[in-house]
């Protein structure tokens, strides 16, 4: 495809070493050493109170969240490794030129954070009764070490699935169909949630899928990961810190939080795949994806 030229130069390097079962290889041994990383930080809370291990597993608190936000850092650094020993490639073969790589970043991160802004300013508008503030001031005051925080996260993830996983296999199949859809069925596999209603669980992962061809599609694009990772940085920004749940699961950043599902619209029918919220979240995706391109002039 022609509006994916620049594909051909990101992944220049990984045409080094294409063959699949170092790819495979490189992925266990990634998820290896940073399961292991993990492992490290469990036995290391066990000496702690339990409400301080609940914190970081949960992210109920600003402390835990952040904690364990930043702990997504083993994640980058296992596939910077990988990248290194199996593949013989620098860290920047994964992100591509840095100058070109902060531009996408920049205008990716602020037409993804307009999308948002637009929705909470356009009709239809949703109602904040019931929400709790967590406290203005302290909000501001982590702004930006939650931005970092979360910076990492996103950008550890876009380095696995958008950057080793999508060059590697691009390196070995032309076709896009494989190298856009793979890592992203692994992506989408990797936030099915066990804990979860199932109804609610395949929603996540239908999402999460289109998410990541979303951002496959603009790494494509501008033949570096600065789109991609400003793109996820945006919505996680949106996800993380301002509405959650009170109680919930990674809700210790949020600026406001709602009773429980006082913020998701009701299904169409009862335990309906395609429910309402779940059309809202892709076509929102839909508009991101067609602003961030407009920004990118891609």
């Amino acid at each position: 495809m022609q509006s994916y030229l620049p594909h051909n130069d990101y992944i220049g390097t990984a045409r080094l070493t294409p063959d699949l079962p170092r790819l495979a290889f490189g992925v266990i041994a990634i998820e290896l050493i940073y399961s292991l990383a993990l492992d490290f930080v469990e036995a290391v809370l066990i000496a702690f109170p339990p409400e301080i291990g609940d914190a970081y597993f949960y992210g109920t608190t600003a402390a835990g969240l952040l904690a364990q936000l930043f702990s997504f850092a083993f994640l980058g650094g296992a596939v910077c490794l990988i990248a290194r020993v199996l593949h013989f490639r620098p860290p920047l073969s994964l992100t591509g030129p840095p100058k070109p790589a902060l531009e996408g970043f920049g205008l990716a991160l602020v037409a993804g954070l307009g999308c948002f802004l637009a929705l909470e300013i356009l009709p239809p508008y949703w109602s904040s009764a019931g929400a709790v503030s967590t406290g203005g001031l302290r909000w501001l005051l982590l702004l930006p070490i939650s931005v970092a925080a979360l910076t990492v996260q996103v950008a550890a993830e876009e380095l696995l699935y958008r950057g080793y996983i999508q060059q590697q296999l691009a390196a070995r199949f032309s076709s896009p169909w494989i190298w856009l859809t793979v890592p992203n069925l692994l992506f989408a596999a990797a936030h099915w949630d066990n804990g979860s209603d199932p109804v609610d669980a395949v929603q996540y992962v239908i999402w999460a899928f289109c998410f990541g061809l979303v951002a496959s599609d603009l790494t494509a694009r501008t033949g570096t990961l600065g789109a991609a990772i400003g793109f996820h940085l945006a919505n996680n920004i949106y996800a993380f810190l301002f509405f959650s749940e009170r109680g919930a699961p990674d809700s210790g950043l949020a600026l406001l939080l709602f009773p429980t599902d006082d913020l998701l619209p009701p299904s169409t029918t009862p335990d309906s795949i395609i429910a309402i919220s779940t059309v809202i979240e892709l076509a929102t995706l839909l508009v991101m994806w067609l602003s961030i391109r407009w920004a990118l002039r891609r």
